[in-house]
């Protein structure tokens, strides 16, 4: 029998098999994204809630696009880079109103649970 798209498997096209390939690796990354964003969240939510001394060295923005046929979105997201005393750095993601209170070089004390940004009081 011909089939436009391929050799056909016991009724199935390459095509039809390919589709269904796509589909499931689809899937994969999908539940993988979630179980990882999921652990995350579970990590942070079983670490502790820490306020340390820090000096803000860095601040970054990322700007992300994203299309979607005739309609565009556009999100950025804000991090901000935190030293403490023996000079270990972290970054962390902040919103958008935080993140324009920050200047670098602002000392204070940062309270943080995980990778979770809880707050900034200056010293």
């Amino acid at each position: 029998m011909f089939s436009p798209f391929g050799y056909g498997f016991g009724g199935f096209s390459m095509f039809s098999v390919m589709f269904c390939i796509v589909w499931i690796l689809m899937l994969i990354v999908i539940v993988s994204s979630l179980v990882s964003s999921f652990r995350q969240w579970n990590k942070d939510n079983h670490s502790p809630r820490l306020t340390v001394p820090v000096t803000v060295v860095g601040k970054r923005e990322d700007y992300r696009r994203r299309r979607n046929g005739n309609h565009t979105s556009h999100r950025t997201y804000y991090y901000v880079t935190f030293q403490v005393e023996s000079g270990d750095r972290m970054e962390l993601q902040l919103q958008g109103n935080e993140y324009g209170l920050l200047v670098e070089g602002d000392r204070g004390n940062l309270t943080f649970q995980g990778s979770r940004y809880l707050g900034f009081a200056r010293t």
